[in-house]
């Protein structure tokens, strides 16, 4: 595979992206959902995020070119016009895949892009980072039941405050992966602000609170949920390593976990 095509690939975050894609499809999988809706809702997800992860690419490229020279726009493998314009048609892609499945999906689906482009445009790399991941983490699972359903269940009274604190940790995480690059720049990132050990602190906290409630409140799946549980723990307990590439690879495992949980919570919960 050439480096400019990974370099194309690289720029839509397609982790994250995909993950995303695969828990919007996994919750309207559960919620009885046909298959080609599950393909559409999957989809639409995954095309909204991969805007996203773009137009971060092209919002910090000027940044990136002094701190980050390897990603692929500072490294002359992407144009940043030509990112930018990838950018909007995987949300134009995204939005009119969600406006198949109906209104209501197309209206949570402007929500995500508003919410996506708040976080690259405004807060990344300041201390209100957290938000917007606060906010995103809990759509996912609405939308994939909303699309599925036309309506949420009971039980999403307790799942999205979940979310929100598992947002919030995640966001944490993912800003001490970088935390050494926001410092370097004046960057007042969350856990610039906190520190590293307190910021750790703050993402294992609130990791480890969501895996509590889940494992007690869906009593009839604790072996189910041990695996994910663990990984979450594990992801936690890593987060704090000084290195980089580590700190990266275990909030992997983090958002991993935290995804395999919910869907395995969900399940639980709603049967």
């Amino acid at each position: 595979m050439s480096r400019r095509l990974v370099g194309w690939i690289r720029l839509t975050h397609p982790f994250p992206s995909i993950l995303d894609g695969i828990v919007v499809g996994a919750v309207a999988a559960i919620a009885g959902a046909a298959a080609d809706r599950i393909v559409v809702l999957a989809v639409s997800m995954t095309l909204l995020q991969l805007g996203i992860g773009a137009t971060n690419d092209v919002v910090d490229a000027p940044f990136d070119a002094g701190l980050k020279r390897g990603k692929p726009i500072p490294a002359g493998l992407v144009p940043r016009q030509a990112a930018a314009a990838l950018a909007v048609a995987w949300f134009i892609g995204g939005l009119v895949a969600a406006a198949t499945v109906g209104f209501a999906i197309a209206g949570v689906a402007l929500i995500v892009v508003a919410v996506g482009l708040t976080y690259d445009l405004r807060l990344k790399g300041t201390a209100w980072s957290w938000l917007p991941f606060a906010i995103g983490i809990p759509i996912l699972p609405v939308y994939g039941w909303l699309g599925a359903r036309g309506s949420l269940e009971p039980a999403f009274a307790l799942l999205v405050p979940a979310a929100i604190l598992a947002g919030a940790a995640l966001a944490i995480g993912n800003s001490i992966v970088d935390i050494e690059r926001d410092i370097a720049a004046g960057r007042t990132s969350v856990a610039a602000r906190l520190g590293r050990p307190r910021a750790a602190r703050a993402a294992a906290g609130l990791l480890l609170t969501v895996a509590a409630a889940a494992w007690v409140s869906a009593a009839r799946l604790p072996a189910t949920l041990s695996p994910a549980v663990g990984l979450v723990a594990v992801g936690a307990a890593l987060i704090s390593a000084h290195r980089a590439d580590l700190a990266e690879r275990s909030w992997r495992i983090e958002a991993t976990a935290v995804a395999v949980m919910a869907v395995l919570w969900i399940s639980g919960l709603i049967r």
